[in-house]
């Protein structure tokens, strides 16, 4: 099954971003030229900015292109998420014990195809959550190691510990794309009434 990585958290995996007409600057920046910071390294914008645009190629690419642009409108904030999400999930598995061979994500990953109805299937569900066909492997490596932690933790102690890791990363998130939840796993929009704009969107400010 394919997830949306908006929350961390286990429990709240489904669940959807807040929503914000228009992001505020406010709460501590990070360093010029970075999308966030954590750990002593960073996520610069050009990263970030790399791979929304592969995913926007894709999405181009494809024959529901304007449903999933469409659909997609908070991709810069979301693909920020997933990155911060993917290094805390990392982070956590390598405390706890957990590596896993790429053979492992090969196996993954074609059952995967299979289960979908094949290769660009896969591709497409991938598409539909923001994640571009280079970024799949990462997607499933990370999907591998959280459901490696459920089963040596159980739920409720992964969260701990995805809450724990993150604080332990002191993650710090571009007022631009939100204020980040270490005990949610995902990065909070501010919401300024006196500031909204109508039909303004994170992408487009």
């Amino acid at each position: 099954m394919i997830r949306r990585h908006t929350v961390l958290s286990v429990s709240a995996a489904s669940a959807l971003l807040l929503s914000a007409p228009l992001l505020t600057a406010c709460g501590e920046a990070p360093r010029p030229g970075a999308a966030a910071v954590m750990d002593g390294g960073r996520i610069t914008v050009s990263e970030l900015q790399g791979q929304v645009k592969a995913v926007r190629e894709a999405q181009r690419n494809d024959p529901r292109a304007a449903q999933m642009v469409a659909g997609s409108g908070r991709l810069s904030q979301d693909t920020l998420i997933r990155m911060i999400q993917f290094r805390v999930i990392e982070r956590a598995g390598k405390d706890n014990g957990i590596s896993l061979t790429r053979r492992e994500i090969q196996r993954a990953r074609s059952a995967a195809e299979t289960q979908s109805g094949g290769a660009t299937a896969l591709r497409a569900l991938y598409l539909q959550q923001g994640i571009a066909p280079a970024g799949i492997d990462e997607a499933v490596r990370m999907d591998l190691t959280r459901n490696a932690l459920l089963r040596k933790l159980g739920t409720s102690k992964v969260n701990e510990v995805f809450a724990r890791t993150s604080e332990a990363l002191d993650i710090k998130v571009n007022p631009r794309y939100g204020k980040w939840d270490n005990k949610q796993g995902t990065a909070v929009l501010a919401r300024e009434a006196w500031l909204r704009t109508s039909g303004g969107t994170p992408e487009q400010a």
